[in-house]
C-alpha cells in the first residue's frame, strides 16, 4: 500500500476515521495501537474528542497477536471490542451483538466465524480472561490473533448470527491491496456500497443473502 493502512487515503480521510466514526458512539474508551504515534496525532478530533488514546505496542514484535494484547492491556473496561484498522464497514451493531452473548454466558470472548475462519479483529474480549492468556501465547513466540483461542471459552457467531445482528453484512470487508482500495471507494463514493445489501429483497432466501453479502458456504 506505501503506507500504514490507517492512514491511506478513503472518501477523502484516512481509512482509520471511518472506523472511529462508525464506532466511536457506542464506545466508553477508544484506543488505537500504533508504533506510528506522531503520524495519528490528527485523528479525527470532532468525533473523539479527547476519548482517543494511542498506545505503542508493548512488545517488540511483529504480528496481530502483539496489537490485540497492547489493546486489552490498556483497556480499562471489562469487555473490550477490537476491530481492524482497514475495516471498511466495521458495524457497532454487530459489536452490540457480540457483547451481549458475553453478557449472557460465561465465555471468554465472542468471535465471527466464516467459511474464511474466524474473524479475531470484529470481535469482542472479556479483558480480565483473555489479557493472560494472549500475554501467555506471546511469550512463547506466538504471533497469530488466535493462537490462544483453544486455552479460552470462546462463542462463535455464525454467518446467520451476524447477518441477524447486521442485515446489510460487508461488517469484514476490508482492504489489502491499491486495486482492493480503488475499487470498493468508486463503489462507495457511486453509492452502490452504502448500505450493502440493501439491493437484495427483504424476502430473498437467506442463501440469497449470504452470497449479496460475500459470505460463502463452508
Amino acid at each position: 500500500m506505501g503506507k500504514p493502512k490507517a492512514l491511506v487515503s478513503f472518501c477523502g480521510a484516512p481509512l482509520v476515521c471511518r472506523g472511529l466514526k462508525r464506532l466511536g458512539p457506542i464506545a466508553n474508551q477508544l484506543i488505537v495501537t500504533s508504533n506510528q504515534h506522531e503520524s495519528l496525532d490528527f485523528l479525527c478530533p470532532g468525533v473523539t474528542g479527547d476519548r482517543l488514546e494511542i498506545y505503542a505496542d508493548l512488545h517488540d514484535v511483529r504480528g496481530a497477536l502483539n496489537g490485540l494484547y497492547t489493546a486489552l492491556y490498556y483497556a480499562r473496561h471489562p469487555f473490550v471490542a477490537v476491530v481492524a484498522c482497514d475495516m471498511v464497514f466495521p458495524s457497532a451493531a454487530l459489536l452490540k451483538a457480540e457483547q451481549q452473548l458475553l453478557l449472557d454466558s460465561e465465555a471468554d470472548a465472542a468471535v465471527p466465524r466464516t467459511s474464511h475462519g474466524y474473524e479475531p479483529f470484529h470481535a469482542v474480549y472479556r479483558r480480565d480472561a483473555c489479557l493472560p492468556l494472549v500475554k501467555e501465547a506471546l511469550e512463547a513466540g506466538e504471533t497469530r490473533a488466535t493462537s490462544w483461542y483453544d486455552k479460552a471459552r470462546i462463542v462463535e457467531l455464525s454467518y446467520e448470527d451476524v447477518l441477524a445482528a447486521d442485515p446489510r453484512g460487508g461488517s469484514f470487508v476490508n482492504i489489502n491491496t491499491p486495486e482492493e482500495l480503488e475499487h470498493i471507494e468508486q463503489r462507495v463514493l457511486a453509492g452502490e456500497m452504502t448500505a450493502i445489501c440493501d439491493e437484495v429483497e427483504e424476502d430473498a432466501s437467506l442463501a440469497h443473502r449470504k452470497r449479496a453479502c460475500g459470505y460463502r458456504e463452508p
